[in-house]
């Protein structure tokens, strides 16, 4: 019981393992600024959008005239030019999703389940998906350069996919332009044929035959009309479109190329590429190894980084122990000083019961005073049953706290053990001082 909480090494005043610093993980790198806003782009095209409506406004009276050479014609033409336009504004609005998921995925908040995996980046998420539980314990992706070309080639040739059915809305307005002035011309030649073919020149009347003239020139005139009508919206509706694609065109490179940088920072290089003369390249099954030996290292350090964080963790616990320990000690203390109080109380009253028992056993007083020598020996017994009632009930918590303070100090040693064996063992060193067993386990 002379255990003293001030000389323990494990209390709070006592010295304590200086902690070890814990390397920094490293996070994944940020998307770029410019992969980040498409919606820029977007706003181009709005704008342009504007600016042929308004040009449009100012020449309402003469396109209404021009659509109604061939109303049928030119309604087919300008209804599949919004439905270009409708494409271009969805190809610059699809990127919107996957930067949102490269963000989150930069930020460890994404997932790759099948309702959440992005359309456009489905190969890269599910790359991704196999590196994950490395990648995050490391807090970076290790995708080899191959890994990433092959991302990147499979992510432009979607993207190439995307535009070519922009490339061909903007053939088809010029096509259908082009039918429009085919069949204009071809209803001109047909009327102008037809005029000729029913003219007849006489002296008797030349003003009926100038009015057949002109009555059998309108036919041709419309047929003029149809064709320049169509070529005038198809050509314009190819320019729109154009626009439209090459901003698209844009926002897909702006963000293919934010792509590439990101995945350029999470990519690692190996040392197998192609070389100058005179130079040798390390082989493919050395290559893998110093690979397989990096990774090795990297869990390694990981695993040591871990280990001091339990270390830690178990020191502080330590130090728990050792206070509750301390606090014990003080208690038993305590308990020892009433019980050496009750020991001193019953020594003094151990001459006063003696005198009683003499006094009643020589019967020298009257029987007047035998009634209160008999209730005060009766008292006397009720004290003495009551102090050995204390002291059992003392002596009973006193073993019970030495129970519960042994069983502490197992929990202690078996706390020591489990945190040693691994450290043991990943290190290869085995000389360090081992921990005597608990004292009810000797």
């Amino acid at each position: 019981m002379g255990w003293d909480r001030r000389r323990s090494p494990l209390s709070p005043g006592g010295p304590s393992l200086p902690p070890s610093p814990v390397p920094p993980r490293p996070a994944l790198h940020q998307p770029d600024a410019t992969m980040r806003r498409p919606r820029r782009f977007l706003l181009r095209m709005a704008l342009f959008l504007v600016a042929v409506g308004a040009v449009a406004a100012v020449l309402g009276p003469s396109m209404a005239r021009f659509f109604m050479a061939n109303p049928a014609l030119n309604s087919l033409i300008l209804g599949v030019g919004l439905i270009g336009v409708i494409l271009n504004f969805r190809h610059v609005t699809s990127l919107e999703p996957e930067v949102r998921w490269i963000t989150a995925f930069s930020q460890g908040k994404a997932s790759v389940s099948s309702a959440e995996m992005p359309r456009l980046l489905a190969p890269m998420a599910t790359m991704l998906a196999e590196h994950k539980e490395r990648g995050r314990e490391r807090g970076r992706l290790t995708l080899s350069a191959p890994a990433a070309r092959s991302l990147l080639d499979g992510i432009a040739a979607r993207l190439d996919e995307n535009r070519e059915t922009s490339r061909y809305f903007i053939g088809l307005m010029v096509f259908l332009g082009l039918l429009g002035t085919f069949w204009g011309l071809l209803g001109t030649v047909g009327a102008i044929a037809n005029v000729i073919t029913t003219l007849t020149i006489s002296s008797d009347d030349m003003t009926r035959v100038f009015a057949d003239l002109k009555s059998g020139l309108e036919a041709p005139l419309g047929g003029m009309g149809t064709a320049f009508s169509s070529s005038l919206f198809g050509l314009a509706s190819s320019l729109v479109l154009g626009f439209l694609d090459l901003q698209a065109g844009q926002a897909q490179n702006a963000f293919y190329n934010g792509l590439e940088d990101w995945l350029s920072k999470q990519t690692r290089l190996g040392t197998g590429g192609s070389l100058g003369e005179g130079e040798q390249s390390v082989p493919g099954y050395i290559q893998a190894l110093l690979e397989k030996t990096a990774d090795s290292l990297d869990d390694l350090q990981r695993t040591i980084v871990r280990g001091e964080e339990n270390a830690m963790a178990t020191n502080v616990q330590i130090r728990d122990m050792a206070e509750t320990m301390a606090t014990l000690t003080d208690q038993m203390r305590t308990e020892q000083a009433v019980l050496l109080k009750l020991a001193e109380t019953q020594a003094d009253l151990r001459p006063v019961l003696a005198q009683l028992s003499e006094s009643l056993a020589s019967g020298a007083k009257p029987a007047a005073a035998e009634d209160p020598l008999s209730g005060v020996a009766g008292h006397v017994r009720n004290m003495d049953a009551a102090v050995t009632y204390m002291a059992n009930q003392m002596v009973q918590g006193r073993e019970q706290l030495l129970k519960e303070l042994r069983a502490e100090i197992k929990m202690l040693a078996r706390t020591i053990a489990a945190t040693a064996a691994p450290g043991t063992s990943g290190l290869g060193g085995g000389g360090g001082p081992s921990m005597p067993p608990p004292r009810g386990e000797r």
